[in-house]
C-alpha cells in the first residue's frame, strides 16, 4: 500500500515501494516516569525472541490519538499509573527487522510525573518495577532507553 494509513492497534504505517523490500515506518508514544524521589518507573516486557528486557513503557497510537495521550494510555496501561506530562523529551529513533521486513520507529518521548496507581499492569508486561536511577541504567536493555534516562533529572 502507498501511503500513510492504520493498521489496528499496531500504529501508524508507511511503506515505500522499491526493489522488493518494504521499509515500513511506525510512529509509537512513551513515557519516561519519575517520581518526587527521582525514581523510575520501569517495565519488564518481551522482546521479539521473546526473552525478557527491561524498558521503559511505550506503544503505538490509535487511530486520531495525540502522541500525548498515547504516552499517558501506554504507561496506564502498562504499569497501572495514572501519570500528568512535564514536559516532552528528545524523539528517538531507531531500526529493526520483524516478520523479514526492516522497521524504522520514531517514539515521542514524554517525561511524566505518577499521579496514582489506578490498576495492574496489562498482559504485555511481566513486572513493573520502580528503582533508582543508577540500578535502571544497569537495567534497561536498550541504548535508547540509558540515553533517554541519562539525559533527564527529576
Amino acid at each position: 500500500m502507498d501511503g500513510w494509513y492504520h493498521a489496528g492497534c499496531r500504529g501508524y504505517y508507511h511503506i515505500v515501494p522499491g526493489d522488493g523490500s518494504r521499509v515500513l515506518f511506525e510512529i509509537s508514544a512513551g513515557g519516561l516516569v519519575l517520581d518526587e524521589t527521582g525514581r523510575v518507573l520501569l517495565i519488564r516486557a518481551r522482546d521479539l525472541r521473546g526473552q525478557p528486557v527491561w524498558t521503559l513503557p511505550k506503544g503505538a497510537l490509535t487511530s486520531g490519538e495525540t502522541s500525548e495521550d498515547a504516552a499517558l494510555r501506554e504507561v496506564r496501561e502498562e504499569t497501572g499509573y495514572r501519570c500528568e506530562l512535564v514536559r516532552e523529551l528528545a524523539p528517538v529513533t531507531y531500526w529493526f527487522r520483524r516478520q523479514g521486513r526492516q522497521v524504522k520507529k520514531t517514539v515521542r518521548w514524554y517525561l511524566m510525573r505518577p499521579i496514582e496507581k489506578v490498576g495492574e499492569h496489562d498482559h504485555e508486561v511481566d513486572e513493573v518495577l520502580w528503582t533508582d536511577k543508577d540500578d535502571a541504567l544497569s537495567r534497561l536493555r536498550y541504548d535508547s532507553d540509558r540515553r533517554l534516562l541519562g539525559g533527564v533529572s527529576p
